[in-house]
């Protein structure tokens, strides 16, 4: 453990997935595949949407660009310390190093949350008033909700920031995680973290868990009118709704599943945090792209583009 002079805690030590070597090196290449994939696959869905006229112009594929950024920073925020830390003894993380992984984790996170939400609203404007959809949902307004939705992470962020940086800590230093989080780091300082905690499950688990119940209120009006006003065009919106209920059931859960629950740790933990920090974001791109026509006639579309442009300038 080190310590400054005047015996504060100047780092950590992270106990990461497995304490064996050889699993270590599985973990390593198993996780490499999965950064892999985050990476591309993201970068695919935003360099598509932006290289396509038809789905820029749509409010949809404008968010989903966005949600596939906020995951391609978001997995950039865990996976490659964790990469590092696979093939080494010492999992060492300083304390301005840790600040900034919980700053950009629910920088990111309450980003992609808030994006969500807009998400489900664009849906029902969608379906419920399709007559008056692109007035609604204007350029204008979409550039003001994504706004929005980096505002309220960058509170958000700062405000979990605030909650650890003002702990004194001068004793364990040890965070049975792959990287740092709230709720770890807290129960490490040497004072009475109730009140901490309290605030921590007021902040972040409230807001998941108010989030996911409007998102749900949501997409069940969705549902509804599907059900009882369109015939025409009803398995394509029903299609995109389930890609979406898909991608807030897989970041909603264990978010509600970590933050909502303070005083206590379960050893699932760490399998919730795979999920919320590297699964989802690996597993978002295929889900919107698989159920996704429009996606898939512009990749098909891209694809052909760019083999005429390389054959071309070969010939």
């Amino acid at each position: 453990m080190k310590k400054s002079n005047d015996s504060k805690v100047t780092e950590f030590v992270l106990l990461g997935l497995s304490s064996s070597w050889e699993l270590q090196l599985f973990l390593f290449f198993i996780f490499l595949l999965f950064y892999m994939t985050v990476i591309l696959g993201n970068l695919l869905i935003m360099v598509t949407v932006r290289a396509d006229a038809h789905l820029l112009q749509s409010p949809m594929y404008y968010f989903l660009g966005h949600l596939s950024f906020i995951d391609l920073c978001l997995g950039c925020v865990t996976v490659p310390k964790m990469l590092r830390d696979f093939l080494q003894q010492g999992k060492i993380i300083s304390f301005s190093g840790c600040l900034t992984q919980i700053y950009f984790l629910h920088f990111l996170g309450a980003n992609e949350t808030f994006l969500l939400t807009v998400m489900a609203y664009d849906r029902y404007v969608a379906i419920c008033n399709p007559l008056h959809y692109l007035t609604v949902m204007n350029r204008q307004l979409c550039f003001q909700l994504v706004f929005t939705c980096w505002f309220g992470g960058f509170i958000h962020s700062i405000s979990q920031v605030t909650l650890v940086i003002q702990l004194p800590f001068c004793g364990p230093n040890e965070l049975d995680n792959f990287y740092c989080d709230v709720p770890q780091v807290i129960k490490l300082a040497c004072m009475d973290t109730y009140v901490v905690e309290v605030l921590m499950v007021s902040n972040s688990g409230l807001l998941s868990l108010i989030c996911f119940f409007v998102l749900l209120f949501s997409y069940a009006i969705i549902l509804t009118t599907l059900r009882t006003r369109f015939h025409q065009g009803r398995s394509k919106a029903l299609s995109t709704c389930a890609s979406h209920l898909t991608v807030v059931s897989l970041i909603f859960v264990p978010c509600v599943f970590i933050y909502l629950r303070p005083f206590c740790s379960f050893s699932v933990d760490k399998i919730f945090s795979v999920f919320y920090t590297v699964i989802t974001p690996m597993l978002n791109p295929l889900i919107y792209t698989l159920r996704n026509a429009d996606m898939k006639r512009a990749m098909k579309k891209l694809r052909k583009k760019y083999a005429a442009f390389f054959f071309h300038s070969k010939g």
